[in-house]
């Protein structure tokens, strides 16, 4: 796999070479390893789209120019990544394309109702575990919020 060099190395230049093969030999084991791991197929097309997406998306963009919108985009933000509301449901492996999931919130900040921009069983499962979710009280309701989950 690996071609000795030629030339005279030193005792350290040897033990060196050596120690790197090991370690690139070792990361190419764990590599291998790490693929046949649980996870979505290399091959896997691409999910159909929803057709209903665009007409949520517009009304999140109908929120805006607004302060208050703008401002609880990062309050709402910084919940959800603190809480790590994404991680419930082990949605992350089912596939390897990434979800947008457009969330309405009541006055509370409860959702009321979810619609992500692809059909498959990532979105289902985002939807799912979104499904029961509280954040912080929008400053308006309905409030559209867009999540987008790797």
């Amino acid at each position: 796999m690996y071609d000795v060099p030629t030339t005279s190395l030193s005792e350290n230049n040897l033990k060196t070479q050596f120690l790197k093969m090991g370690a690139l030999g070792a990361i190419v084991a764990l590599a291998a390893g790490c693929s046949t791991m649980s996870g979505p197929p290399e091959n896997e097309a691409p999910p159909p789209a929803n057709p209903a997406f665009a007409g949520e998306m517009a009304k999140f963009n109908a929120q805006f120019p607004n302060d208050k919108a703008t401002k609880y985009e990062e309050v709402s933000l910084n919940y959800n990544n603190a809480k790590k509301l994404d991680d419930r449901g082990n949605c992350h492996d089912l596939s390897k394309y990434p979800v947008t999931i457009i969330l309405t919130l009541d006055s509370a900040g409860k959702v009321i109702k979810s619609t992500t921009d692809v059909d498959n069983k990532k979105a289902e499962c985002f939807r799912k575990a979104y499904a029961d979710v509280q954040l912080p009280a929008p400053p308006f309701a309905p409030y559209i919020k867009p999540i987008r989950l790797r």
